[in-house]
């Protein structure tokens, strides 16, 4: 029954309810926040059974050893599932304030970078039986998570600042919470993924002692996805440290911006750990835009060879002649 739950069963309600978002700029109504609360219900159900079947066919494929977030995949789409029980959550407390807007389109961009980009296939690197590989690869996703979280409260804190600096606070279209609420959210999201990010690095540190006294593959420290990942920690830190070196009154706007500039920097080594073939993400299968293009394209040279053999054939019989 999981195996018939697809991509565009929660991608679509999670889109519906992103329109339904949409029309609470224009339109009012008492039904419409059920109908998207419901929505969003049903794409989380949609999603978690698609999740666990796929962490169990990733199970099988390793013969039953195989570890939650095994795969590229695997990872987008949980961070993606995060993403929308925090809006789901956000919807019922605050349910006035239109967090679909902002956090829809981003689990939306997770889901298709992770159908259409990421690999579905587990890593190439035999799984670690200890705890250690759990803890790398969850602590970078909750790092990953936290600071979307905080991208987005600056986001909306400076877009309040603008609506209060107009004085443009309409008592219907967009409503966004206050700006103490914003600026707290983004500091703790600051912080969560610094802290998360460092046990990534601290993890997979740990992680790449236990491989080489195996001898099994180690990553160089130099690797571009190691490198990023440190110097994404030392930017996050600096967010925090410019934080607390401005007056209150200036710091949710400062550090409203360097959030920005730190979505900029994860989107930058998502793509270099997505798209470089690293020693850190090791060999992965590379899924064809064009299925058929690229069947096709494998069965060229079968089909060379094979009019090849007809024409000698044919010239051998017409020399037995």
């Amino acid at each position: 029954m999981l195996s018939r739950v697809t991509v565009v069963c929660f991608a679509g309600s999670y889109a519906v309810a992103l329109a339904l978002e949409l029309s609470r700029l224009v339109l009012r109504s008492s039904l419409r926040g059920l109908l998207m609360l419901g929505f969003t219900a049903a794409g989380l159900v949609a999603h978690t059974a698609f999740l666990f079947y796929q962490a169990e066919r990733i199970n099988a494929q390793l013969h039953g050893v195989g570890l939650p977030l095994s795969s590229t995949q695997h990872w987008y789409l949980t961070a993606a599932w995060l993403l929308a029980a925090m809006y789901l959550f956000l919807a019922v407390s605050h349910p006035r304030v239109q967090f679909g807007l902002f956090f829809l389109p981003l689990v939306l961009a997770l889901i298709g970078v992770g159908h259409y980009l990421a690999d579905p296939n587990p890593a190439s690197t035999p799984p670690d039986p200890s705890i250690w590989g759990l803890i790398h690869g969850s602590s970078l996703l909750l790092a990953t998570v936290a600071v979307l979280v905080a991208m987005v409260a600056g986001v909306m804190y400076l877009g309040q600042v603008q609506r209060l600096k107009r004085k443009a606070v309409p008592h219907h279209g967009l409503y966004l919470p206050s700006l103490e609420w914003l600026q707290r959210v983004n500091g703790r999201g600051l912080n969560a993924g610094m802290a998360m990010l460092a046990v990534g690095i601290v993890s997979g540190m740990v992680l790449n002692v236990i491989y080489a006294e195996r001898h099994q593959r180690f990553v160089p420290w130099t690797d571009p996805v190691i490198v990023i990942t440190v110097l994404m920690f030392g930017w996050l830190a600096g967010c925090r440290l410019a934080g607390w070196a401005y007056r209150p009154a200036r710091e949710g706007r400062k550090v409203a911006y360097l959030t920005l500039v730190s979505f900029v920097f994860l989107v930058f080594a998502l793509a270099v750990g997505l798209l470089l073939e690293t020693r850190h993400s090791g060999q992965r299968s590379v899924r064809p835009m064009f299925p058929g293009r690229a069947a096709a394209a494998s069965r060229q040279p079968t089909m060379r060879v094979l009019g090849a053999a007809l024409r000698a054939e044919g010239e051998a019989g017409r020399i037995g002649l």
